[in-house]
């Protein structure tokens, strides 16, 4: 397998670079100062940050957008898994940066969800205004009154009326749908609850100003509420959109969550990747600028192991995300889903363990707002749930691995489809 770099990759890695050094770092504590801003002048803190679409003209101008896309004629600039892997990385390590780059969740997954399973009609009326940034969009999987570990277990229906379909539930955990500029829905939903189980559900687009959606309201995350982004409650109640806007057709929801879901299980995982960098990076400043007990805390051996430990782990998680991106770029998702399994749990508990080091490095200032430390630990904690659960997957590769020697009567191998 080779990983090294393409040369496209490695002209625009250093292009990024550059862009994150003069535009992101900078204006760190000013992208949070205009949120709170908002929420104290204006009462609404999901106005959209004057900072990121500021950036967003610089960022295309310089050819930073739509990456994350392989193969679309919309989408000529997007890139392999492999390439795009060192790019995400980067992008990670600051939470809003990949909204510059038009490379952010859940955007990402929708626009590969309607370029993959959408009529020409769906890519013309959202895929192409997402695609420019003219608008944000939501995935509605996950419902807080089943385990949504188990997708059979999702009850929201979606029933055929005439040349309508109806849909009522609840659904929560909602990434951007408290964004103003979210104007589309991807669901999942109940079509047939007679079916054989994986035939039940389906995917259908929901405009987001269509009667009868309730935003119930937003939910936080560890004390933070991610605005303007943010994660939201929401009941559709009686929500009829034409029969036109079913993704494939009735029953093919786990066919198309196992397609999208796959890259964006990776596009997590490479942010984690560079939230751990950013971490470690953090962490060696503090510790050497430090003095306790007469020296230099990263002249301390505790402090020099969890340095090393930090640099093993994230290298040995990077090389594993590249090795299931170079799969899903040569094989596929279906024949990668061992190695996709395996990234989605170990990158977030990577990035989980080297986050905590560095919180216990800052001392209290670790946990304040001081430092991004604290929000990065709580937001790289969801990816501990979302798109799976670490139980679901090590359950999906501890079958895949039982199944080269023992024989499991029943017992299904496919990729696990989960939110959280």
């Amino acid at each position: 397998m080779d990983f090294a770099y393409s040369d496209r990759c490695q002209a625009l890695r250093e292009k990024l670079l550059q862009f994150m050094d003069a535009h992101i770092y900078p204006n760190e504590r000013a992208y949070k100062e205009e949120v709170d801003r908002n929420g104290h002048e204006q009462g609404n803190r999901w106005l959209p940050t004057q900072i990121i679409e500021d950036l967003k003209p610089i960022a295309r101008a310089q050819g930073l957008w739509n990456l994350f896309l392989p193969q679309s004629p919309r989408a000529p600039e997007g890139l392999s898994n492999l390439d795009y892997a060192p790019l995400c990385e980067i992008m990670g390590r600051i939470p809003w940066a990949p909204e510059v780059f038009n490379c952010s969740a859940p955007d990402t997954g929708n626009m590969e969800t309607i370029e993959r399973y959408g009529s020409e009609e769906h890519k013309r009326q959202w895929l192409e205004p997402l695609l420019r940034g003219e608008m944000r969009s939501a995935f509605a999987m996950t419902e807080p009154d089943v385990a949504s570990s188990d997708a059979t277990n999702i009850g929201t229906r979606i029933e055929r009326r005439g040349d309508d379909y109806v849909i009522n539930g609840r659904k929560w955990w909602i990434s951007g749908a408290g964004d103003p500029r979210c104007k589309i829905f991807i669901l999942m939903g109940k079509t047939d609850p007679e079916a054989p189980r994986h035939a039940q559900q389906s995917m259908i687009l929901v405009p987001a100003e269509t009667p009868g959606i309730t935003i119930v309201r937003p939910l936080s995350v560890f004390g933070y509420d991610d605005a303007p982004h943010g994660h939201c409650e929401i009941i559709f109640d009686n929500v009829r959109v034409p029969a036109s806007n079913m993704l494939l057709g009735e029953g093919r929801g786990f066919e198309i969550a196992q397609g999208r879901l796959g890259p964006g299980r990776i596009h997590h995982c490479m942010r984690a990747i560079g939230t751990a960098e950013r971490a470690l990076e953090l962490m060696c400043r503090r510790l050497d600028s430090r003095v306790a007990f007469g020296r230099k805390i990263s002249e301390q051996g505790v402090w020099r192991e969890r340095i090393a430990e930090s640099r093993i782990m994230i290298d040995s998680a990077r090389l594993l995300v590249l090795k299931a991106a170079y799969m899903m770029d040569t094989v596929g998702n279906k024949v990668a889903k061992t190695e996709i399994a395996m990234i989605k749990v170990l990158a977030p508990n990577v990035a989980q363990q080297v986050i905590d080091w560095a919180i216990q490095a800052h001392g209290g200032g670790g946990v304040s707002d001081d430092f991004p430390l604290a929000q990065l630990w709580a937001h790289n904690r969801t990816l501990r749930l979302a798109d799976g659960p670490d139980e679901v997957h090590r359950n999906a590769i501890a079958k895949l691995e039982l199944a080269k020697y023992v024989s499991l009567p029943g017992e299904s191998l496919d990729l696990p489809v989960t939110r959280q």
